[in-house]
């Protein structure tokens, strides 16, 4: 078991995931209106439905652990202590790529405990691809296909491809790329970046940027259980239930094998 996970709680995860990710497809490339938040970033109807959606199943599944979600936090603020077992969500990770069109969305589900992502899920709804963590590592499954286990892969010589931001200037990760060792990049939206290293179809996604703890907890989950890690810059490890800096990340390093 890669990281003492509860196989039962990341299924349940999966669900309440997956039917959020049906509410929210019909409503992609369909001219939804989209709102600023106070801090500029975009805001959809899917992302509050979605939400409503998890909290309800979450509440009803595991009512007795806390919640930190991005729409809830963005309107009401987030507290100042929270519970060593924790929830983080984000249900729709990726809001930017959504209102272009573009399918680098998705939900997703972490559940914290103690500082270190034990559990997560994450969907994306445009291409039916899900991962969860479970007892064996991680299961993906398309669509209502079967769920197969994946795996990070090794470092390939000379061919080590990196996931990178839309709006990275080339300046930034040609400085990446000298500090990191990678040969390739590629720019993707969302979690799913973290998804791609875990099925181990990349290698490296180095985030020196703002993020926020539901932005990265289920999906590293998942890259974590499926054999890779994720570090600050320095090796250190990457943590969370940041409550007094409003569960702001710090820079941080994804790689596989």
């Amino acid at each position: 078991m890669a990281l003492g996970i509860d196989a039962d709680i990341a299924a349940d995860l999966a669900d309440i995931a997956a039917e959020a990710a049906r509410l929210i497809l019909p409503l992609w490339r369909s001219g939804l209106e989209v709102i600023s938040k106070a801090d500029n970033s975009p805001v959809t109807e899917a992302d509050r439905r979605g939400e409503a959606l998890i909290l309800e199943g979450l509440a009803r599944r595991f009512p007795d652990i806390p919640v930190i979600s991005e729409e809830d936090a963005s309107e009401g603020g987030t507290p100042d202590t929270i519970a060593a077992r924790f929830f983080l969500v984000d249900p729709l990770d990726g809001t930017k790529a959504f209102v272009r069109g573009d399918p680098h969305f998705t939900v997703n589900i972490g559940l914290i405990d103690h500082g270190r992502p034990v559990a997560g899920v994450v969907v994306a709804p445009a291409s039916g691809e899900l991962w969860r963590t479970c007892a064996e590592g991680v299961l993906k499954r398309h669509g209502d296909g079967p769920a197969e286990l994946v795996r990070t892969r090794a470092w390939p010589d000379g061919e080590a491809l990196a996931l990178i931001s839309h709006t990275m200037k080339t300046e930034t990760a040609d400085a990446l790329a000298a500090q990191y060792g990678f040969h390739r990049r590629e720019p993707m939206d969302s979690s799913i970046k973290f998804c791609r290293i875990a099925e181990g179809a990349a290698d490296i996604y180095p985030r020196h940027g703002p993020t926020m703890e539901w932005d990265t907890a289920a999906g590293h989950a998942v890259l974590v259980a499926a054999g890779g890690r994720v570090t600050t810059p320095e090796g250190e490890p990457f943590l969370y239930g940041k409550a007094r800096e409003g569960f702001r990340n710090g820079w941080f390093v994804a790689r596989g094998l």
